[in-house]
């Protein structure tokens, strides 16, 4: 991906979601020839030449100070991490961090194989799974089941079909593939020159038609939401909350886990998922 090219099309694809009208503009009985506003309209808005904001579109951007793209992002109406995602697009990249100290990962591989009742799973700056319990693999999506390249929640969102399956069935596919496909977006903006982003959004690019549409919307997340509902085969309907942990001197590492409320329906289906585990292993 081209950080010039891509900030040219974020731009475009938000100024054609406002109309006039959205932003207080009058709207005369005219045709238009481009949906949404205008670049003049916007710069009007933002408070910058229309020649400034030419230049910033095409990606021509080189001395562009911070408050004009707070001007920017205001008038485009940009939520938190489409904000920060401008920023990213415009400023120096950051260095690709190195890899995980072993000694690190091995202990959040303890802290979640330590952890029976719940899905727990560690990982990367851009989803890519480093550390999962049992449960994570019983509930969701077994990484151990694919190479390490595709150990992604991005991947398991839009390739595996059981667990395609079983969000379908509670309505929230459509929901965790937006919000996985916006997600990567953000962390390639942090660290573009990462090859592994790059590798796992080409890869997904030619393997997936679900992440190709998506990916064109130029979609952009954060975390997932913190309420996850499947249907399991086995543990029926779960609602489940997302809790998530940085570790102290880990900032791109995070220990994610999912918890059931006390005597909730969702924890009796955990419940029968361990159990079923533990059975089909015994002698």
């Amino acid at each position: 991906m081209d950080r010039h090219s891509e900030l040219r099309g974020f731009l475009r694809s938000r100024r054609a979601r406002l109309r006039p009208e959205d932003v207080g503009l009058p709207l005369f009985d005219e045709r238009r020839r481009v949906p949404g506003l205008r670049r003049e309209e916007l710069a009007r808005l933002a408070g910058v030449s229309i020649s400034h904001y030419t230049r910033l579109e095409q990606g021509q951007h080189t001395h562009v100070s911070a408050s004009v793209l707070d001007s920017v992002a205001s008038a485009l109406r940009l939520h938190g991490e489409e904000h920060e995602y401008l920023h990213n697009l415009v400023k120096a990249p950051r260095p690709t961090p190195g890899p995980t100290p072993a000694r690190t990962l091995r202990n959040l591989r303890y802290l979640v194989d330590s952890v029976t009742g719940v899905p727990a799973y560690v990982t990367g700056r851009y989803g890519d799974a480093l550390a999962w319990n049992r449960m994570t693999a019983l509930t969701f999506f077994d990484f151990d089941a694919v190479p390490p390249a595709q150990r992604t929640w991005t991947h398991a969102i839009f390739l595996d079909s059981l667990l395609r399956t079983r969000l379908t069935d509670a309505g929230q596919w459509d929901q965790a593939a937006r919000c996985q496909a916006g997600y990567l977006r953000l962390c390639w903006s942090r660290f573009p020159n990462d090859p592994d982003i790059a590798a796992a959004i080409t890869e997904l690019l030619r393997i997936s038609d679900d992440f190709r549409r998506l990916w064109d919307e130029h979609l952009i997340h954060n975390w997932p939401h913190k309420q996850v509902r499947i249907r399991h085969e086995l543990g029926g309907t779960l609602e489940l909350e997302l809790e998530v942990l940085r570790p102290d001197g880990a900032p791109d590492l995070a220990v994610a886990s999912f918890a059931a409320a006390p005597h909730s329906p969702a924890e009796a289906g955990l419940a029968r998922i361990a159990g079923a585990h533990r059975t089909a292993v015994s002698p």
